[in-house]
């Protein structure tokens, strides 16, 4: 059975949201608060798989009731609801521990979903969010992990791959040889490499070479 608490200072919601909860066959709700002082309390008085949190509760700004709960319940599942659109505050309650985040727009099938999911320990945000996440993490990740190189790292990459030593490299970029051999440290640990000899392979599979 899946035990749910739900936390919203309207008692219209809050009516609507048990009801959908209690048609569930394999959940019931536990408990609910209107505001923040209750919900601590009520999450402390019956054991909880789930808790539905408004955004807005009275006299507990967003997010500290969350990052307060989240560390209090390491194990509880934080799914937050919201008038607001995801793109407003669905990363950063993702950030502060929640499990998901759900638009009171969304129907009661959603909302159901969305508990079986972060109850399997999922996160539930809406397909669209949810591209927009992908989206932005392409966006800053590097195409290829050469892109991750500085300027300096580039240079040394590249003469690598031309086969000079490090000797060699040294003397044509006027370093120490070894600060060269740091150089060399970090580009194998930045492009996950072992030898000179796979970064000298990358290096030409990249054309990279002088």
């Amino acid at each position: 059975m899946i035990r749910v608490v739900i936390a919203d200072d309207h008692p219209v919601v809050r009516t609507g949201l048990r009801h959908i909860v209690a048609a569930q066959p394999d959940m019931q709700v536990v408990g609910e608060a209107a505001e923040g002082a209750g919900l601590l309390v009520a999450l402390e008085t019956s054991p909880v798989d789930v808790l539905l949190l408004d955004l807005a509760m009275p006299g507990a700004p967003f997010p500290g009731l969350l990052r307060d709960i989240v560390a209090r319940h390491s194990d509880l599942r934080v799914l937050v609801m919201s008038m607001h659109p995801e793109d407003q505050f669905a990363a950063r309650a993702l950030r502060e521990g929640a499990a998901g985040y759900l638009t009171k727009e969304r129907t009661p099938q959603d909302l159901v979903e969305a508990i079986r999911k972060v109850v399997r320990g999922g996160t539930y945000v809406s397909a669209a969010f949810a591209e927009q996440l992908a989206a932005a993490l392409d966006a800053r990740r590097p195409a290829v992990a050469h892109e991750a190189l500085s300027d300096r790292e580039h240079e040394v990459l590249r003469l690598i791959g031309a086969g000079k030593t490090v000797s060699e490299i040294a003397a044509e970029l006027d370093l120490s040889p070894k600060t060269v051999s740091t150089y060399r440290t970090r580009i194998l640990q930045k492009l996950r490499l072992s030898t000179s000899a796979e970064l000298i392979r990358y290096a030409l599979q990249h054309q990279l070479t002088a």
